[in-house]
C-alpha cells in the first residue's frame, strides 16, 4: 500500500513530529518520510481531509461481535469493519460465543476468521470451561494458540480458590486473568443501580457493595498468589479506591471501565429505555466523579467501549426481562473526546495496550503504519446513521458528541470511510 497523507496533525506524544502538521509519505506500509511539504513524485493516492488528526491505532480491551454462534447479532468480519470505521486497530474478543471459546480450536477458529484484516484481533479465552465457572478451562494450550487474556464475560468467580488456582497457574506462563467485580450472592437479580431512582421506578437495585466486596476478595487472592489480574469495567467510588491502595502496594493489577460509566448516571433510567440496561448499571454522579479523577490520576489503567451487540429481541421488551449490553465502539471516540481533551482521549485509547503485549508503533520514520485518522472538532447528535454494526443497542442514541473517526491504516491496508 502507498499514499501520500496530506497535512496531517500528528498526536503521539513519543513522537518526535507530536503536535505537528506533517505530510506522511507511506511505502509498502512503511512510513518512508514525513515532512512539512512532501512532492508527489509516485503518483500515489493522496489523502487530503478535513482538520485531519492522526494517532497511533486505538486498542478496546473488551468487545463481542457473536461469532461463532450468534452471527445474527454481529460477525468476525463485519465487527472487524466497525472497529476499524471506528479507529480501532486491535480489539480484544470476549468469548461469549456459542461455542464459548474455551478450547485452542476455539481460539484458532476465530483467528483464522479475522486473518488478512486490517484491525488486529486479539481473542481473549474463557477461564472456565463453557464459562460455568466450575474447572479451569485448558489456558495453557489457549495461550499458545493466541488468546491473550483469560475470562468468563460478565461472570463472576464466586469461588476464591478457583481464582486462586487460576491467578498462580497463569503465573507460570505471564497469563493475564480478568475477574468481573461482582458479587452475585449481593447483586441478586438487580437490573440497576441501588439508589433512589431503583426505588422511584420499582426495578431491583444492585448495589455498590456487591462490587466492592467482589474487587476487594480478587484483591487479597492477588496479595497471596503473586499473580496477575486485570478487573474490567469497574463502576463505583469505592473501587476506584480499593484499586488505588493495591497499586500502592505494588499490587500487578490493572483495571478499565465503560465508556458510558463516565458519561451517564442512573437519571437517565426514568423513560425505562432498555438501551440504558447494562452491566455494571449506570450509577451516580459521585461514582461518576470518583471514575472521571480515576481515569485522570492513573488509577483507571484503559477505558473500553464493552462493545456488545444484541439482537432487537433482547432489548425491544419489558426492562426486566431485557438483556444487559450496549454497542459502544462507534461512539466511543466521540463520549471521551466530549469528556477529555483530545490528547488525554487518544491517550485513553491507547494506553492499554503495553498490559497486552501490544507493541506501541510510533508514527516516525521507518516504522510500519499502525495509525487511526481522525477529527478532533466535529459536533453531532449520535445516530443509527453513524451505526455500522448489525445490531443497533446503542446507550448514546440521541447523544451529543465531539469528534468523529476517518478510520485507519494498519497492517499495510487502509480502511476509510
Amino acid at each position: 500500500m502507498n499514499v501520500l497523507i496530506k497535512s496531517a496533525t500528528i498526536i503521539d506524544s513519543k513522537s518526535e513530529f507530536h503536535n505537528t502538521v506533517q505530510d506522511i509519505l507511506i511505502e509498502k506500509g512503511v512510513i518512508s518520510k514525513i515532512g512539512e511539504n512532501i512532492n508527489n513524485t509516485n503518483d500515489y493516492k493522496e489523502i487530503i481531509l478535513e482538520n485531519l488528526h492522526i494517532s497511533q491505532g486505538w486498542f478496546d480491551s473488551s468487545v463481542c461481535f457473536g461469532e461463532p454462534g450468534f452471527e445474527d447479532r454481529e460477525t468476525i468480519n463485519n465487527g472487524l469493519q466497525t472497529a476499524a470505521l471506528s479507529g480501532f486497530t486491535t480489539v480484544a474478543l470476549n468469548a461469549n460465543t456459542q461455542p464459548v471459546l474455551d478450547s485452542s480450536s476455539n481460539i484458532a477458529f476465530v483467528n483464522n476468521k479475522a486473518q488478512n484484516h486490517a484491525v488486529q484481533l486479539l481473542p481473549i479465552g474463557a477461564l472456565t470451561k463453557d464459562s460455568k465457572g466450575e474447572h479451569l478451562a485448558e489456558m495453557f494450550d489457549m495461550k499458545n494458540a493466541g488468546a491473550c487474556a483469560f475470562q468468563d464475560y460478565k461472570k463472576p468467580i464466586a469461588n476464591a480458590n478457583m481464582l486462586k488456582i487460576a491467578l498462580q497457574y497463569a503465573s507460570n506462563f505471564g497469563g493475564l486473568v480478568y475477574s468481573y467485580p461482582q458479587d452475585n450472592a449481593i447483586s441478586r437479580n438487580g437490573v440497576v443501580n441501588e439508589n433512589i431512582t431503583s426505588t422511584t421506578l420499582g426495578l431491583k437495585g444492585n448495589p455498590n457493595l456487591a462490587e466492592a466486596l467482589q474487587v476487594a476478595r480478587d484483591l487479597f487472592l492477588l496479595e497471596y498468589t503473586e499473580g496477575k489480574l486485570h478487573i474490567p469495567t469497574i463502576s463505583t467510588a469505592e473501587a476506584v479506591d480499593l484499586i488505588r491502595e493495591a497499586k500502592k502496594k505494588k499490587l500487578n493489577v490493572t483495571c478499565s471501565v465503560a465508556i458510558h460509566n463516565l458519561f451517564f448516571t442512573d437519571e437517565v433510567l426514568t423513560n425505562f429505555d432498555t438501551n440504558f440496561k447494562v452491566q455494571p448499571p449506570l450509577r451516580i454522579q459521585k461514582d461518576v466523579d470518583a471514575l472521571i479523577e480515576g481515569v485522570k490520576d492513573g488509577t483507571i489503567d484503559m477505558v473500553t467501549s464493552d462493545h456488545n451487540p444484541l439482537n432487537i429481541e433482547l432489548k425491544n421488551i419489558e426492562f426486566d426481562y431485557a438483556d444487559f449490553g450496549t454497542i459502544g465502539l462507534e461512539s466511543a471516540f466521540g463520549a471521551l473526546n466530549t469528556l477529555f481533551t483530545t490528547k488525554k482521549a487518544v491517550s485513553l485509547l491507547t494506553k492499554g495496550k503495553d498490559r497486552f503485549g501490544i507493541e506501541n508503533k510510533t508514527i516516525t520514520e521507518g516504522n510500519k503504519m499502525h495509525a487511526t485518522l481522525f477529527n478532533p472538532n466535529t459536533k453531532y447528535i449520535f445516530g443509527k446513521t453513524n451505526i455500522h454494526s448489525k445490531s443497533k443497542n446503542s446507550i448514546f442514541l440521541n447523544t451529543n458528541l465531539k469528534g468523529s473517526v476517518y478510520g485507519i491504516i494498519a497492517n499495510n491496508k487502509m480502511i476509510l470511510k
